[in-house]
């Protein structure tokens, strides 16, 4: 019995994946924009070798900056945190963050942070800087450190938003978009389709049908802040 062999590759992983082999099925799991990263050319039907989830992270950027003023009012300057090394994806979300930014009339000050020294400093700057808000890129670097960027904005009193779930679950104070569990789950059924001989070519890219709103209420208080009550019956879920 032949055994298949396929790769499974997370996020901006995929790429290099891709560009490693042309024949062995590459699963990406949540790629933020798969065709703009060039990952595949049609999400209908991929065509090539590499087919997966997407989390349309750069989509959901746009919608996080717009929350800031509800949760906010009155804030007009923002910083915004990102890690150049995931090239494409992060161009993509930052450039949705300044466009987004210029929608809303607010004025963002970008900061590339690479490493924890990078972050402690970017943090330390931000301490006589005082935005009105940090917005922190929901990538593999800041979730990797989310509970050391908890532990700086609320060290700083700083307000911090991302795409992020477990950023919001380590201390920041809210973040909107999709549930990595989730993504992960419906991964693992690409998985299965390839190995039983499925062309991934054939298989077309799943996108989210939801974005989700996480705030973290312990996180508004210790920064004494109120969140509107719109904005509590809107979210998906409310940390204690």
């Amino acid at each position: 019995m032949m055994r298949r062999k396929l790769l499974i590759a997370l996020g901006v992983g995929a790429l290099a994946a891709k560009e490693a082999t042309s024949t062995i099925p590459i699963v990406m799991v949540g790629a933020s924009d798969p065709i703009a990263a060039r990952l595949v050319g049609n999400l209908a039907r991929p065509g090539g070798n590499v087919t997966g989830t997407s989390t349309q992270t750069t989509a959901a950027v746009g919608k996080l900056l717009e929350l800031i003023p509800q949760f906010l009012p009155g804030a007009t300057r923002l910083a915004a945190l990102w890690d150049p090394v995931n090239a494409i994806s992060q161009q993509l979300r930052m450039g949705e963050t300044l466009i987004a930014a210029a929608r809303l009339h607010l004025l963002v000050r970008v900061i590339e942070v690479q490493t924890r020294e990078d972050l402690d400093r970017a943090f330390a700057a931000l301490r006589s800087a005082r935005p009105d808000a940090v917005v922190v890129s929901g990538d593999t670097f800041f979730l990797g450190n989310a509970g050391r960027v908890a532990e700086l904005a609320l060290a700083q009193q700083l307000p911090v938003f991302s795409t992020g779930r477990l950023l919001t679950e380590a201390g920041i104070l809210a973040t909107y978009g999709t549930d990595a569990t989730v993504v992960a789950r419906r991964s693992a059924a690409y998985v299965q389709r390839i190995l039983k001989g499925a062309k991934p070519g054939d298989l077309s890219v799943e996108q989210p049908t939801k974005f989700e709103l996480i705030i973290n209420l312990k996180t508004a208080k210790a920064l004494g802040l109120t969140i509107p009550p719109a904005l509590l019956v809107r979210a998906d879920e409310v940390i204690q």
